[in-house]
């Protein structure tokens, strides 16, 4: 299984009123990280036609971050199949080395032309194996 991975370092923007990232900005990254291995792997051809929306999203805080921590967000796909996808997300906490939070998300593939739900074709679920 392919990962994606990209690094961050939190910044005053990130941080709630007690200073440690909000919990709203750990959902943004992973719907981020999502897009941005979706972009980096998908052809446009694929792009142009189809697209993914959210079912159901399953978030575990298990740490936090503060001003200034180095993150590792990493992302991969667990099972593509039918008309839905399973992604993981992990945050790392490089500063500390702790894994902070933890994420799968349920994805519907969807036809850019006809705004229905479409069955996963083997050259899109290839795209993250």
């Amino acid at each position: 299984m392919q990962t994606f991975e990209k690094t961050i370092t939190v910044s005053k923007d990130d941080l709630d009123q007690l200073n440690h990232v909000n919990n709203v900005r750990y959902v943004q990254w992973v719907q981020d990280i999502a897009e941005a291995h979706w972009l980096k792997n998908a052809p446009k051809t694929i792009l142009d036609n189809y697209f993914w929306v959210m079912l159901s999203h399953n978030i575990q805080y298990k740490g936090e971050a503060l001003l200034g921590d180095e993150l590792t967000i990493k992302t991969f796909v667990s099972k593509s199949e039918g008309l839905t996808s399973i992604r993981h997300v992990e945050i790392t906490n490089n500063t500390n080395n702790k894994l902070i939070v933890t994420s799968e998300t349920k994805w519907c593939f969807m036809n850019t032309a006809t705004k229905k739900p479409a069955r996963i074709p083997t050259e899109v679920a290839k795209l993250f194996d």
